[in-house]
């Protein structure tokens, strides 16, 4: 069959077309294609939630793509192992405790899980705003090109609308930091030195909602709370992502 240029620009157009408008209103808008942001949307989206995965970057995996100093490796903790295992990401044991794992291997499967749920990716797509309202809640995002934001153009963003956000962006703690920075009642204290057993052990207390309608997940957690890095050991960001989703559900219950 001969290939039409303009049929297969025609494809690709109407299909993108759609998929915007059909998620212009979201129950739940990650922000943030790492793992814990992976893991969040994946769980949620399990539950039948419509959730729209927002990537300002290309690619996605965030810090777990390049495993350790691009060293294709992550390490995962004995609390978290029972999650790679629920997302198919074989494993060995390092010593006890501790486990080894292919960074390329648990993204991709992190990811085709989130798909295979129903979760929607948007990538190269940016969040520069939120949406506040009278109810004093986080009811939208105000999204533009990522190439638009490089390259400092003025050109006007669209919003979508969603229930819940969860901040999944990481050190940069994106969403909550456009909060603060509007004038909500939240402080971001920015991320503090390495220290992996602390981070660790309390990233699921910061795992929250820090202003009505916006939960912070993963890195983007310990941010706002001022609390440490932890580096290549991903066994919190999968717990947290995993939090967060639980967050969510119960919160859309109420």
């Amino acid at each position: 069959m001969e290939l039409d240029e303009i049929t297969i620009s025609r494809a690709i157009l109407t299909a993108q077309m759609k998929t915007l408008i059909d998620h212009m209103e979201l129950d739940a808008a990650v922000v943030g294609a790492g793992p814990s942001g992976l893991t969040c949307a994946a769980l949620l989206a399990e539950k039948g939630i419509k959730v729209g995965i927002i990537e300002k970057k290309l690619s996605i995996g965030g810090g777990m793509w390049g495993g350790g100093m691009m060293f294709p490796k992550i390490v995962v903790q004995e609390e978290a192992r029972r999650l790679l295992d629920r997302f198919h990401i074989r494993s060995t044991p390092y010593r006890e405790g501790y486990y080894v794992a292919a960074s390329v291997e648990a993204v991709s499967k992190l990811a085709a899980a989130a798909c295979d749920a129903g979760a929607e990716f948007f990538n190269l797509t940016s969040v520069e705003d939120v949406m506040i309202k009278a109810d004093g809640r986080v009811s939208g995002l105000v999204i533009n090109w990522t190439a638009v934001e490089m390259g400092k153009l003025h050109v006007d963003p669209l919003v979508i609308g969603c229930r819940f956000t969860v901040d999944a962006t990481g050190h940069d703690a994106v969403v909550a930091r456009l909060v603060a920075r509007k004038g909500g009642d939240l402080q971001v204290k920015g991320e503090g030195f390495m220290w992996a057993d602390r981070a660790e052990s309390r990233i699921l207390e910061h795992t929250r909602e820090v202003f009505p309608g916006l939960i912070v997940t993963g890195m983007a957690a310990n941010a706002v709370a001022g609390e440490s890095r932890m580096g290549p050991v991903f066994g919190g960001m999968l717990l947290s992502g995993e939090h967060a989703a639980e967050l969510v559900i119960s919160r859309m219950k109420e």
